[in-house]
């Protein structure tokens, strides 16, 4: 059962306000792998997840890539829209299957544009967002590689909670912006410590604590600030959305 009230923003968004947008939500699937958008497309719809992960992606002239942040069920996708961009040089890439609500283009300006809650709650996220990107250029160049991979890993179970992960060694060191080698090597000292399984692609998370007992400084910095900026649901009674 798919509800708006499963993504943090919708949640949060007081009930007259959310009204208004209730009828142009449309439910989409996203599959692994997906581009919600690439560098320098212009931006015609914004999604809050659900269920799913999109990763945004900065990609080199040479072809490689690292993640700039990751987002889920807590924000919104395609923030340079409404801060006046409509383009932007990264992309959005699905990390982890499942549904968003897309919202269009023209919806969200307007409603932007009422200067009220709304816009409060979209300007709030993208200052979570930027300290995310922050974090994540301080630890990729600052950290061990097991540092960051617990990092992604407590991020990504956040937002996935059953604790299993779909995702190959080549993926999460392209996330990660270091070789596979790199990250073959550190998810074997997780394994061997017995806080991961490993295999064929599924990672499951046995040891929480442990991974947080080897987390750096960068994991609680950006939870801590969302959870400052971002308010609790302000209604869970939501009217239904269209499916797509």
């Amino acid at each position: 059962m798919h509800s708006v009230a499963r993504n943090g923003l919708l949640a949060a968004l007081p009930a007259a306000d959310f009204a208004r947008l209730a009828s142009h939500l449309e439910l989409v699937p996203l599959r692994l792998g997906d581009m919600l958008y690439e560098p320098g497309q212009q931006l015609r719809h914004v999604y809050f997840p659900t269920t799913a992960i999109v990763s945004l992606h900065y990609v080199t002239e040479s072809g490689a890539s690292s993640e700039t942040c990751g987002v889920g069920s807590e924000g919104v996708v395609g923030f340079p829209l409404f801060m006046g961009g409509h383009s932007t040089p990264s992309s959005a890439v699905v990390q982890t299957t499942g549904h968003a609500y897309r919202l269009s283009r023209d919806v969200v300006m307007r409603e932007f544009d009422r200067v009220g809650p709304i816009q409060d709650l979209l300007l709030r996220y993208t200052q979570a967002l930027i300290t995310q990107m922050t974090q994540t250029a301080v630890c990729n160049r600052h950290h061990s590689i097991v540092q960051g991979l617990c990092r992604w890993l407590l991020s990504t179970l956040d937002r996935t909670p059953d604790g299993e992960l779909l995702m190959t060694q080549d993926l999460i060191a392209s996330t990660l912006g270091v070789r596979r080698e790199g990250i073959t090597e550190a998810a074997g000292k997780l394994q061997g410590a017995g806080w991961i399984r490993y295999r064929r692609g599924h990672i499951s998370v046995l040891n929480r604590t442990g991974l947080e007992s080897h987390v750096c400084e960068c994991y609680g910095v950006v939870k801590r600030e969302l959870a400052r900026l971002l308010p609790a649901s302000s209604d869970d009674a939501r009217p239904a959305a269209r499916a797509m």
